[in-house]
């Protein structure tokens, strides 16, 4: 599919409101209606809701009741038609797609608010929804806090995705501008504060950059975006790993604070010479350019599908599947890549909504990735879908396993 398509594919998504619901056919009599309707410290606030989009009726599910992996692709009779779900903005655009997509096949509907990684842990831990939603792995004060208030949680896997680092420079096109990994911390770090700054112009020869200071827009919210940006500027800048660390939420050096990913791109789009970092789908929607970024083998590579898929090539998997791919060792690889996992405890209270919540996920990892390349997402690769199975096949309600299998 081509960069256009993607593009207007990626804005469809994003029109959407930030609470989802699944679409509900209802039959009337001869007529048909439909009912419309980020490991952190900082708690983020739900953005205001908006009316679903209206949609056609649906006919009654014609695909099969069972994947090929031998599990039901809907819950089971008596399970919940309703779940909530709430975190990460980096995977926005698929969930949409995939909420779409299994209401559809399952009558079942999904709440699905897109508040930032740090909202998504602290609405599990104080199980105000059903799962969670974050970019960030939990560290071990959130681990043992939502262990106390539900037991072992779980890291699934869900795709994979790459941060663009955006600019706005007037009359440089998206992907002209490179940037190697000491020059993008000290930017950052507030050492680098003109486009002028020799070590930049080093790197660009043949382009004219502007005089302009360079205003550096970061997420002032919890986010797991954040997460998987600094920790790549601790892999590659002794500096920051020391005087600014990685998390959701660090102290950071200055400038311009943004909500969400959307704020950021907002940020970065409407001031002249702003540098700022964000999902790629948001890179695309806002149509910001992007700096292609000097891996640890020394090439300069642009996020994309391919790149970010190779991040996670030759990378040892763990059963939690608690793993980082930023400053990947492959040489084709984008190097600020990551994982975007759903958060799940183990031991479900609710039996019924447990039964709908391993049913969706289940075909989240298999069906669901289908959606992804066209949302520009990397699928899952086949080890970590195995990774995955395992980890919701371990789901229980009552010491019982609740993923209906054939």
């Amino acid at each position: 599919m081509g960069l256009d398509n993607r593009t207007d594919l990626v804005r469809r998504h994003h029109r959407r409101p930030f609470i989802l619901t699944g679409i509900v056919a209802v039959a009337l009599a001869a007529f048909l209606f439909v009912a419309c309707g980020d490991n952190g410290d900082e708690e983020t606030t739900a953005p205001e809701a908006a009316s679903p989009e209206a949609a056609a009726p649906s006919p009654a599910p014609t695909q099969p009741s069972t994947s090929a992996t031998g599990a039901s692709l809907c819950p089971p009779t008596g399970a919940a038609t309703n779940l909530d779900g709430a975190g990460a903005t980096f995977p926005f655009p698929l969930y949409s797609k995939w909420i779409d997509e299994f209401g559809k096949l399952c009558d079942v509907n999904i709440n699905y608010q897109s508040i930032g990684s740090g909202g998504g842990i602290k609405g599990i831990t104080d199980k105000t929804v059903d799962f969670g939603a974050s970019d960030g792995i939990m560290n071990e004060e959130q681990t043992a806090a939502a262990e106390a208030a539900g037991g072992p949680i779980l890291h699934i896997p869900m795709a994979t995705g790459a941060v663009a680092v955006v600019y706005n420079l007037d009359g440089i096109e998206r992907g002209q501008v490179k940037l190697s990994p000491d020059v993008l911390a000290d930017i950052y770090l507030k050492k680098i504060a003109d486009w002028s700054d020799q070590r930049i112009k080093d790197l660009n020869p043949d382009l004219e950059l502007p005089g302009s200071q360079i205003a550096v827009v970061h997420r002032s919210d919890g986010s797991g975006t954040s997460f998987i940006f600094t920790n790549y500027l601790s892999k590659v800048s002794a500096e920051w790993n020391d005087g600014v660390g990685f998390a959701t939420s660090v102290n950071w050096p200055g400038d311009i604070g943004g909500e969400g990913n959307e704020g950021v791109a907002n940020q970065v789009r409407q001031i002249p010479g702003a540098i700022g970092y964000v999902e790629l789908a948001y890179a695309i929607q806002n149509d910001l350019s992007w700096a292609a970024l000097s891996n640890k083998s020394g090439n300069f590579v642009e996020p994309g599908l391919e790149a970010t898929t190779a991040a996670a090539v030759g990378v040892a998997l763990p059963d939690d599947m608690k793993v980082l791919l930023t400053d990947s060792d492959n040489p084709d690889a984008y190097p600020i890549a990551g994982f975007t996992w759903v958060l799940a405890y183990v031991n479900q209270p609710d039996k019924a909504k447990g039964q709908t919540l391993v049913a969706y996920l289940w075909w989240a990892i298999h069906d669901g990735q289908q959606f992804s390349e066209d949302l520009l997402y990397a699928k899952l690769p086949p080890d970590a879908v195995t990774k995955a199975e395992a980890e919701i096949k371990s789901i229980t309600s009552e010491g019982q396993p609740l993923l209906q299998t054939q």
